[in-house]
């Protein structure tokens, strides 16, 4: 990751931007210290996509088959044995 000195990035921000994109986030500093990080819309995307539960996952998915539904329904509901403690 390149560092800029924030007086740098500011005035060549269009390289700034250039390299995020071809070659990933580029940290700005201020006194020597990381300030901000200077990434591209693409990366950024990927940071805050959000992901769906997987139960909206399931639920959106394609549909069962009908028999294999219908072997679902149709197991037997037997718990097992009792077992003492």
């Amino acid at each position: 990751m390149a560092e800029w000195q924030l007086q740098d990035a500011k005035n060549r921000l269009s390289e700034v931007v250039r390299r995020a994109r071809e070659e990933g986030p580029q940290t700005v500093t201020v006194h020597g210290k990381p300030a901000a990080v200077i990434l591209s819309a693409a990366g950024y995307a990927r940071l805050t996509n959000v992901r769906k539960p997987l139960t909206t996952f399931l639920l959106e998915g394609p549909s069962w088959p009908d028999d294999l539904v219908q072997s679902i329904n149709d197991r037997p509901r037997d718990t097992g044995r009792d077992i003492p403690f």
